[in-house]
C-alpha cells in the first residue's frame, strides 16, 4: 500500500506515521524533513522558506518530482508519505488528511522539538503563525497547481486528530486503507473516488450536555457505549473558517460524546 498523508500543521502527522512504521511495517517518506533542512542550510524560518518558494518555484518542483519517482519506482513496498502534496503526485495511494483544531495545534508545536526554524515564544504567536503558514501554503498551491488543498474531497479519509490519541488514528488508519484497497481490488486496481469524513462528536458540540438532557438520552447513550471505534452513524455539519456547526442529529452527537465515541462520520458542507 502507498498512503499519502497530510494536513493542518501540527495535527500529528509525524508521530502517526512513525505509529505506522513501527507497528504495521510501512517506510516513511518525509518531504517535511526536505523543507526544514533546506530552511536550516539557508539560514531561514520554515514560514520564511514557504514564503521563498512563492517566488521561486523550483523547490516545489525539486520536492515534487522525488515524491513522483518514489512512488513509481517502489510498486510492492508499504510507504507512507508525509508529505502537504503527495496525494497529488502519487498516482494510487490512499489519501489521508488529518484535521485539528488550531488551539491544540499551536499548542502541540510550542512543545515539539522542531528546531530553531520553527519556534514561538507564546501560544498566540504559535496559533497566529500556523495560521499564516497555512494560508502562505494554500496560496503556493493555488498558484502552482490550481489546488484546493483545504477541500476535503480531495482525500479518500479525513480524520480528526483533536481528541484522539495518536494509536487510535493509526489504527482507523490502516483499517480504512484495507478497506479501499480491497474496492481497488473490486476495480481492476484503478483508484476508487470516496471520501470519509471522520470528526470527533467534541468538535460538532461543544456546549456542557445538562443533567436533564443525560437523563433522557440514557438509553441511546447506553447503546452507543457498546459500539465500535468508528460507528456507523452519520450526522450533518458545516465548515467555515475552521469551525464546524451541528445542522442535525444533535441528541445523536451528544449521546456520542457522554458515551465516549471518537468519531462520527459526518456528511460536511463548506463555505
Amino acid at each position: 500500500m502507498h498512503i499519502t498523508i497530510t494536513g493542518n500543521l501540527g495535527s500529528g502527522k509525524s508521530t502517526i506515521c512513525k505509529i505506522l512504521e513501527d507497528k504495521f511495517g510501512f517506510e516513511i517518506y518525509s518531504t517535511g524533513k526536505v523543507q526544514r533542512e533546506l530552511a536550516r542550510q539557508m539560514n531561514m524560518t520554515t514560514l520564511e522558506m514557504n514564503q521563498l518558494m512563492c517566488s521561486d518555484h523550483k523547490y516545489d518542483n525539486m520536492i515534487d518530482d522525488a515524491t513522483a519517482a518514489i512512488s513509481r519506482e517502489n510498486p510492492d513496498k508499504n510507504i507512507i508519505f508525509d508529505s502537504r502534496l503527495a496525494w497529488h503526485f502519487v498516482e494510487k495511494s490512499f489519501k489521508v488528511f488529518l484535521a485539528v483544531d488550531l488551539n491544540i495545534a499551536a499548542e502541540r508545536v510550542m512543545h515539539d522539538n522542531r528546531g530553531k526554524e520553527e519556534q514561538y515564544a507564546t501560544l498566540e504567536e504559535a496559533k497566529e503563525k500556523l495560521f499564516e503558514r497555512a494560508q502562505t501554503e494554500n496560496l503556493r498551491y493555488k498558484d502552482i497547481y490550481n489546488l484546493e488543498y483545504f477541500n476535503y474531497s480531495n482525500y479518500n479519509l479525513v480524520i480528526e486528530s483533536t481528541y484522539s490519541s495518536p494509536e487510535l488514528i493509526a489504527s482507523v488508519i490502516m483499517k480504512e486503507a484495507k478497506n479501499y484497497y480491497a474496492l481497488m481490488a473490486d476495480n481492476n486496481g484503478q483508484c476508487v473516488k470516496t471520501t470519509r469524513i471522520l470528526l470527533s462528536p467534541k468538535s460538532l458540540y461543544k456546549d456542557k450536555v445538562t443533567k436533564e438532557e443525560l437523563t433522557s438520552l440514557k438509553d441511546k447513550i447506553a447503546e452507543f457505549s457498546k459500539l465500535k471505534e468508528v460507528p456507523d452513524i452519520k450526522v450533518n455539519a458545516r465548515k467555515e473558517k475552521g469551525e464546524y456547526t451541528l445542522l442535525s442529529d444533535e441528541d445523536t452527537v451528544k449521546a456520542a460524546i457522554e458515551a465516549g465515541l471518537p468519531f462520527l462520520i459526518t456528511e460536511l458542507e463548506c463555505n
